[in-house]
């Protein structure tokens, strides 16, 4: 059976793969203008959208990590439905409202908002680099996914070889992004989307079948898994944590990079409030996706013999591989495999492009070569596209990946914080850019601190309230002190008279046109 699923794996792979370099054709433009590389020209539309931003929001996160939590912690994993559910509203009111600003100032990136909002490069520099930081980790999470199927198919984990895949990978996405910028992940997100929507589908029709059942696999799962456990007395145990992570993981969505790439490349904001009115199709996806990690669980996967060194390498985050190596026929477990690595591509492509914006418009251009020329604006956005990469893969390598899911969810810590300067300010312009940026300062310390004292192994803290103790997504927490030092902060030094600083739009900006 590998050497089957190898063989359709690798095929897939070499098929799909140069669709990166033709998309340089697609819609051809001058790809040294970073408008046309790295937002496509603003130039999308519904479906291309619906196809880049489904293929951005649902990655290696959604068909590995997230059933492996569920696998290893249970329903605790299953944080991601409310989230979504959550998200898409949220989504539906801000970006197109940021779509008609960004457009009208010529906003690559939000960093690019937030510096014209507040007449503040810093402001602007403290926003790009967070994003950039919390990409890293996620790009991360999308090479462990990959690492993981490859291993499957047979290829040695220990050693050099075993991170073999990962540079393979860093190879392939530099090339294609270098290239075509977002055109290509745009191009090979529809690709990716066909391969995982017929993958689920059938996952879920026969492996129930195989296994009795729907009812025989919720039998046979430890009824502590099936259920969020009862808290202790003095405890809100994994109530709070279940709600708190959904809360947090959609407040801090629509401040990533790459889902604002996504949404600042669409061709006018009513493609973007179609798509968020079509996008929540995709969270009946994600709910079957995350069942896998039952049946996992049912189908004991991890008492096979032949997988028990896959389980001690990649622990939880082997569980789907062996449940399709153990369901299918190899050549339908390199059709699903294929789907997993060319599911993580597209949307580590997306988040480097971001990152490389972010770096280029607010480091670069305004710090560095203020005089530069668009041309070579493009090509410095193409060379740290390699370099977000690159740290991406000492992320993968570096840090424990028990739950991958750990990765994004400490993107999220620090991506929040970049919630106040962002998305307040595309409502109101009272919050003063001082205090924004000493907000700023407070949740990103607090939020490493408290991750690094749970070891980078989890992203929930045992906060004690009154007595209580409330286990909480530590991004929820760090975003309340962050906004609590906005608000006093903002309050004292309109008292003191500190200077505010410009406005370089004006309401008209956000509003849709006559």
């Amino acid at each position: 059976m590998p050497h089957a699923a190898l063989i359709v794996f690798l095929s897939l792979f070499v098929l799909v793969t140069p669709l990166g370099f033709v998309a340089a054709r697609w819609r051809s433009a001058d790809l040294n203008q970073l408008q046309e590389w790295g937002l496509g020209g603003r130039r999308f539309g519904t479906l291309v959208t619906w196809f880049l931003l489904g293929g951005d929001m649902y990655t290696a996160y959604t068909f590995v990590a997230l059933p492996a939590l569920v696998f290893g912690a249970g329903a605790i994993g299953f944080f991601a439905l409310p989230y979504t559910i959550i998200a898409y509203p949220l989504v539906f009111v801000v970006l197109p409202r940021l779509w008609r600003v960004a457009h009208k100032h010529n906003y690559i990136t939000g960093a690019d908002f937030v510096r014209g909002r507040y007449d503040s490069p810093m402001l602007g520099l403290l926003v790009a680099i967070t994003g950039i930081l919390a990409t890293m980790p996620y790009i991360a999470l999308q090479l462990v996914g990959i690492e993981v199927v490859v291993a499957a198919l047979g290829v040695p984990s220990a050693g050099w070889v075993g991170d073999l895949p990962l540079i393979i990978a860093f190879v392939v996405l530099a090339a294609y992004t270098y290239t075509s910028g977002l055109r290509a992940p745009a191009l090979i997100a529809v690709v990716k989307d066909l391969l995982i929507y017929v993958t689920v589908i059938v996952a879920v029709i026969v492996i129930p079948a195989e296994l009795g059942g729907y009812g025989r696999i919720f039998a046979a799962v430890p009824a502590e898994r099936i259920m969020l456990a009862r808290p202790p007395p003095g405890s809100l145990g994994s109530y709070s944590a279940f709600a708190t992570l959904a809360l947090g993981s959609a407040v801090a969505l629509f401040a990533y990079p790459h889902v604002l790439t996504g949404a600042l490349s669409a061709r006018d904001p009513k493609t973007l409030t179609r798509n968020m009115a079509l996008l929540p199709s995709y969270s009946l996806a994600l709910g079957l996706i995350a069942l896998l990690g039952f049946m996992a669980l049912a189908a004991g996967v991890a008492k096979v013999p032949q997988y028990a060194g896959y389980f001690r390498q990649y622990s939880n985050n082997f569980a789907v591989p062996a449940l399709f190596m153990r369901s299918f026929p190899g050549w339908f477990t390199g059709v699903a495999f294929a789907g997993i690595a060319i599911g993580a591509l597209v949307p580590a492509a997306i988040m480097s492009i971001a990152a490389a914006n972010l770096w280029t418009r607010s480091v670069y251009r305004e710090y560095l070569r203020p005089g530069c020329s668009d041309a070579e604006e493009a090509r410095q956005a193409k060379l740290v596209s390699l370099v977000v990469k690159f740290g991406a893969l000492l992320f993968a390598i570096g840090l424990p990946t028990t739950f991958a899911i750990n990765l994004q969810l400490l993107g999220g810590i620090w991506i929040i914080q970049t919630v106040p300067a962002l998305v307040f300010g595309l409502y109101t312009r009272w919050c003063h850019r001082r205090a924004l940026a000493l907000g700023w300062l407070a949740g990103m310390a607090m939020g490493t601190w408290m991750e690094a004292g749970l070891g980078f192994k989890g992203a929930v803290y045992p906060l004690r309230l009154f007595g209580v103790i409330v286990p909480t997504y530590i991004a929820l927490i760090t975003l309340a002190v962050n906004v609590a030092v906005v608000v006093v902060l903002t309050v004292l030094l309109r008292a003191l008279g500190v200077e505010e600083g410009g406005d370089r739009t004006v309401p008209a900006d956000y509003e849709p046109a006559a």
